[in-house]
């Protein structure tokens, strides 16, 4: 994946995230044709630029809390 590609990828991830619309770690990887390991390391890599993201078991959802 190019830098560009990914950005562009991080920055929409970012967005389904903040908007509630992130549901899973497979719907994300089928959407953005990549692995379930390059989701999870996407996520880190927002964590890593010091957004607060969390997993919720109950509603099954990635939200984000306050940067």
């Amino acid at each position: 994946m190019r830098f560009i590609e990914r950005k562009e990828k991080l920055d929409y991830l970012l967005e389904l995230i903040e908007k509630g619309r992130c549901i899973s770690l497979s719907q994300v990887a089928n959407n953005f044709e990549v692995s379930r390991r390059t989701v999870k390391r996407m996520i880190a890599e927002l964590r890593d630029q010091g957004y607060k993201i969390s997993y919720c078991k109950v509603s099954m959802r990635f939200f984000l809390n306050e940067k």
